[in-house]
């Protein structure tokens, strides 16, 4: 009798228990996951964890053309199967249950080629399926260094690498399964930069690793406006220069001004605009040949505007202080014939001087005009010369541009000792990881 009560208060409790199980709401559920205290990593019997990237959302921060360093968000939304969290209908009919993030495990993401990285929860809460589904979002605030070759700048197109992965150890780890579900929001431009397109990239070294590429482009409307369009109307001005008088100055102030302008656009320059890396930008060499090209016409004008004045730039001063040496010694001369001399013969001396001075005068005006001459020409060679130098330079620029004679060395973004100790354990992985899979 005493054994048939106690039979039957078992089984009572018994049913009490299950009864009480399962009408146990979200929030009771909730707390009976986190109670577990799952915060370490499912792992199988490969000690690996199989992570599904099912979709990516990136849009473009800053874009640093000095520095070459991209700054973006991306929110990666990633899904997995922990069997840990799973609860049958004898504990709850709840499909799913929403966690806090911080109650159970979560992937860690690593960038390899990130400058800095922040990475924050989309949200404080996960979801949970019966099935032990797991539903979370991250977003990453990611700056990254970009090898693009600059050499053709502001017509520029190139590709900047973004390595999401997760984490291994010797094929042990975190395995990412990435689809191809990429979009792109907010603003596409970021100062001068465009982003065209986000997709998923296989590296062609290792076939097995993968990487966000984001395209990018240079809008040149910008630097075609404040650098390159300035740039060919001073050398313009510069040629048109030629037409101005050689006397009176005017053209060596011009010439002066030319150059100064031009060193404030070359310090706009260097300021926006990166000088170094593999292939520096043919913008630099452009605005040193102008620059040069500038001050060789100028000092050319200031010699030409000498030799207007003078026989030549070496002793020029020494004949003007003969000449002044001669003229002091003829008046001497003739204030001691005056004083010697009759009166008739003074007068035919005075004819005589007047005759001489102007012959002097006529001789003077002669060699002014065969020197104004001689100018005339070297000014007509040295305009013909510079333009020959600028139509070839014009040449010369066409055909660099138009080939690609400037290839920058592929950036590296992973450790390559790392990978040899992993990528044979990847091989022998099961076939259930598809061809999106891949270690990191």
């Amino acid at each position: 009798m005493v054994l048939q009560r106690r039979i039957s208060l078992s089984f009572l409790i018994f049913s009490v228990s299950i009864a009480l199980a399962a009408s146990c709401d979200s929030r009771c559920l909730a707390n009976l996951i986190i109670a577990k205290k799952m915060k370490s990593a499912p792992q199988g019997s490969s000690s690996s964890v199989t992570v599904n990237v099912t979709s990516m959302n990136y849009e473009t921060l800053s874009f640093d053309t000095k520095e070459m360093q991209m700054s973006c968000r991306v929110t990666v939304n990633m899904r997995w199967t922990d069997p840990d969290l799973a609860w049958g209908k004898n504990i709850s009919d709840m499909k799913a249950v929403l966690l806090p993030a911080d109650k159970i495990w979560t992937p860690g993401l690593v960038l390899d080629n990130a400058i800095d990285v922040t990475m924050k929860p989309q949200t404080e809460d996960v979801l949970v399926t019966v099935e032990g589904t797991v539903d979370h979002a991250v977003i990453l605030f990611i700056a990254v260094s970009c090898d693009i070759n600059l050499f053709t700048y502001p017509f520029v197109t190139g590709d900047c690498p973004v390595a999401i992965n997760g984490w291994n150890k010797s094929s042990y780890g975190l395995i990412l399964q990435h689809s191809n579900n990429i979009s792109m929001s907010g603003n596409t431009q970021s100062g001068e930069w465009n982003a065209l397109k986000v997709e998923i990239t296989t590296d062609s070294d290792f076939q097995y690793l993968r990487y966000l590429s984001v395209t990018l482009s240079i809008n040149p409307f910008s630097a075609v406006v404040t650098l390159i369009l300035p740039s060919i109307l001073i050398m313009l001005a510069d040629l048109v220069s030629f037409s101005l008088p050689i006397t009176g100055g005017e053209r060596n102030n011009l010439k002066v001004t030319l150059v100064l302008s031009f060193t404030m656009f070359l310090l706009i320059l260097n300021d926006r605009l990166s000088s170094g890396g593999a292939c520096s930008p043919l913008l630099h060499y452009h605005f040193c040949f102008c620059l040069v090209n500038l001050v060789l016409s100028m000092v050319m004008s200031v010699v030409l505007t000498h030799l207007t004045t003078a026989d030549s730039i070496l002793n020029s001063k020494c004949l003007k202080r003969k000449k002044g040496q001669n003229t002091h010694l003829d008046q001497d001369e003739d204030a001691g014939a005056i004083v010697t001399k009759t009166p008739s013969e003074t007068e035919m001396d005075s004819i005589q001087k007047i005759v001489q001075f102007l012959e002097r005068v006529d001789q003077k005006e002669q060699e002014a005009n065969s020197n104004e001459a001689f100018v005339d020409r070297l000014d007509a060679i040295c305009f013909l010369l510079f333009l020959f130098i600028d139509i070839i330079y014009i040449i010369c620029v066409v055909i660099i541009t138009t080939t690609n004679i400037c290839k920058p060395q592929k950036l590296n973004i992973w450790n390559k000792e790392e990978l040899f100790d992993f990528i044979p354990g990847l091989i022998n992985m099961d076939d259930n990881i598809n061809d999106t899979d891949y270690y990191v």
